[in-house]
């Protein structure tokens, strides 16, 4: 899942080019396609930052971009 939601912020990233504007809306536009069942997969994960120990607890996909990517599809997510 920390896979996924990484592939997605990159692609995000890829396609916002700087903007802030540009990476909400192609994380929206990520989140309308997404199946039901990989919604409620992905939905389980903690939060980005809450759990050291895991891929999604610090590191590259905490931070910039990246990081606000991830925050706008967990926020999606719930």
């Amino acid at each position: 899942g920390a896979h996924a939601l990484g592939a997605a912020a990159y692609a995000a990233r890829a396609a916002a080019s700087g903007s802030q504007d540009a990476l909400a809306a192609e994380v929206e536009a990520q989140l309308d396609l997404l199946h039901a069942a990989a919604r409620a997969a992905l939905a389980r994960l903690p939060l980005l930052g809450t759990d050291a120990a895991g891929p999604l607890g610090s590191g590259l996909l905490t931070r910039g971009d990246l990081g606000a990517a991830i925050q706008l599809l967990q926020a999606g997510l719930r």
